[in-house]
């Protein structure tokens, strides 16, 4: 499943008011404790990332150009 934005916001959200139940367009989830709704958050910003990564939105690994020169004789 792709993740949103609005994912994100309506987990952190319940997790702010301490509410365990989220509820997104006509879905409706209950966590059974704060740590699984943590977890819940973390899988969301991971595949997020992966999505931003997938598209070029985020670059990925940097890339390092190395220049040899030697003087002219």
């Amino acid at each position: 499943m792709a993740y949103t934005q609005a994912h994100l916001d309506a987990l952190e959200a319940a997790l702010i008011k301490g509410e365990k139940r989220v509820s997104f367009g006509d879905k409706t989830v209950e966590y059974r404790s704060v740590e699984e709704l943590q977890a819940a958050i973390r899988a969301v910003k991971r595949d997020l990332f992966e999505q931003a990564v997938d598209t070029g939105l985020w670059p990925g690994a940097p890339r390092q150009i190395r220049v040899a020169t030697r003087k002219a004789t």
